[in-house]
């Protein structure tokens, strides 16, 4: 069972800790962030009242597996930076029950009726999680 909770700037260490190089930053974040990711980079996006930040909580462990954001647009809310921190989760189910908690908590918390999603081409496992 995935949970989500609201991120905030005690949890950006956490999540600081995570990103092993510029790559790895790049294809969870995009080129808005640069390697290494630091609390002030956290900090813009936490005090931009168009984002919402999240931990990824695994609810049978009690532990945080992974962050994710939405960020609110004119007509849509776009799902993104989405991470399951240790890859030994990846491939077994998370990845789509965090977007089912996203798409959720988007539709149920904005006055929108689109989401968006951003993946690079070269991001296969991400796009097949996307897919499902």
């Amino acid at each position: 069972m995935i949970e989500l909770q609201l991120f905030t700037i005690q949890d950006a260490r956490m999540l600081i800790s995570q990103i092993k190089d510029a790559k790895m930053l790049l294809q969870f974040a995009g080129p808005r962030y640069h390697f290494p990711l630091t609390e002030t980079q956290l900090e813009k996006d936490l005090c931009d009242n168009n984002r919402t930040l999240f931990n990824i909580i695994d609810q049978t462990q009690q532990n945080t597996i992974g962050h994710a954001q939405i960020f609110l647009k004119e007509e849509t809310f776009l799902l993104g930076r989405i991470l399951i921190w240790d890859e030994n989760n990846r491939g077994k189910g998370y990845g789509k029950k965090v977007m089912h908690e996203l798409l959720k908590y988007g539709f149920t918390h904005f006055d929108k009726e689109t989401a968006e999603l951003n993946v690079y081409d070269w991001n296969t496992g991400a796009i097949e999680c996307y897919k499902k």
